[in-house]
Order: C-alpha cells, then structure tokens, then sequence
C-alpha cells in the first residue's frame, strides 16, 4: 500500500476523503491543523475519525493564523448565519481563512517529500460549498503543479506529485452517499463553524446549513443530531 498525506478537518467531507484514499488502497497518514480556529473541537473529531479509519498516523500541526485574523473563523467577527444555500453562493464570505488552504497543502507537501509520497488527498468541494477561492478545480491543479516544481523530489524527478480532490465535482448528498457505503460513521464528524462547548452544532451557519442540505437530498437522517437530542 502506497502511503498518501490525507488533509483531515474533522468534517463530513474530509471525513469521506480519507475513506475514498483507502478504498483506493492507499495507507493514509492524517494532518489535521490547529490554526486559531474558533471551532478547534473539530480536532476532536478528527483524532475519532482518524482512529476509525485505521490511519497509520494522524499528526495535529500547530500554525496560529489568528496573528493575522481577516476571517471570522479567526477573529472575533460574528459568524455569518441564517443564508440560504443561494445567498451563499454570492460571493466570498466572512468565513473564508486568507490562504488556509494553500498553508494546508503546502504542511501536507513538505510532510509527503519527507515520507516519500507522491499522493495528497483533500476533500474540497466546488459545487456545495460557501464559495471559497481555494475549493476550485483550477486552484488545485495549480497547486498540484506548484508542487511538482517547488519540491527536490519534484525537480529530480523522484517523485510526481498529485494532489487529489475526489469530492471537488460531487453535490453534498453524493458525498455523503459515497462515504455512508465506504462506511463512514458521520456522527464522529463536527462541521459547524460556532459549535458550543460542548461541540453542539449551531444549526445556523453556512456550514450547518449546507451539511443539512446535505442530508435532506441523501434521504438521510444526520447520525450527528442523535448526540444532541435530535433536531437543532
């Protein structure tokens, strides 16, 4: 088995990246970030995803991106909440992390140079999502060739690198499907971005809302909302 670097958030769709690296015969190494992030409970979920997926190893890096703010998942601006799936297509949001996952790829890179890997799987999304810049097809092939020209495996031909994104052309139901039949259990997975203390999900954030969406379309309960009492 070929080991891959898999970007491990915590949520639903990184969640089923990694259960597509390993239905693909990968080994997947797991590298989650804590980078100031409001809703760092997600780490929590991560660590339990990545033990019920059997990683060879989950590594949590430190990078603190509150020193620069600009988003509201890393400053104290209030979280946008209450849109509908089509207001959130208009636009960059509040929520968007300046660079966030250009600083993922690149810790993912330089874990995979070490390790010897040529394989890099994210589970951005372009189709249900809040309208990053840094979840499009084109952003990744451009990181992807960055990565081949950036690295001394790369330029010495030791290794081609691919970045991998399996979910980037798939509707939030089809994600969910796909990991639901990989066998993801989803209520290990935290995807609100202003969970409360005890990682309650606030019901009301793009992100809640989209992963709602989500489950409605796919014609499935959300086995999340059974560890809070049911509805939010």
């Amino acid at each position: 088995m070929k080991p891959a670097i898999v970007l491990l958030s915590g949520g639903l769709d990184s969640a089923t990246a990694l259960a597509i690296a390993r239905a693909q015969g990968f080994a997947p190494h797991a590298l989650s970030i804590r980078y100031g992030q409001r809703h760092a409970i997600e780490l929590e979920s991560a660590s339990r995803i990545a033990h019920s997926q059997g990683v060879v190893e989950h590594v949590i890096a430190e990078i603190d991106l509150r020193r620069f703010g600009g988003s509201a998942l890393t400053s104290d601006l209030p979280v946008p909440k209450g849109r509908d799936p089509a207001e959130m297509g208009l636009g960059i949001p509040l929520t968007y992390v300046p660079a966030r996952n250009t600083i993922f790829l690149s810790c993912a890179l330089a874990w995979a140079e070490s390790l010897g890997s040529g394989d890099i799987f994210i589970g951005v999304n372009a189709l249900d999502y809040s309208g990053y810049p840094d979840c499009r097809p084109e952003y990744i092939a451009a990181f992807e060739r960055l990565a081949n020209l950036a690295t001394a495996a790369g330029v010495e031909g030791r290794q081609c690198y691919r970045i991998h994104a399996p979910l980037i052309e798939m509707t939030k139901a089809e994600i969910i499907r796909t990991g639901l039949a990989l066998g993801v259990d989803y209520s290990l997975t935290s995807s609100c971005y202003d969970p409360g203390p005890d990682g309650r999900p606030c019901g009301l954030c793009d992100s809640c809302r989209l992963r709602a969406k989500g489950f409605a379309e796919a014609g499935v309960a959300d086995p999340l909302l059974a560890r809070f009492g049911g509805d939010l």
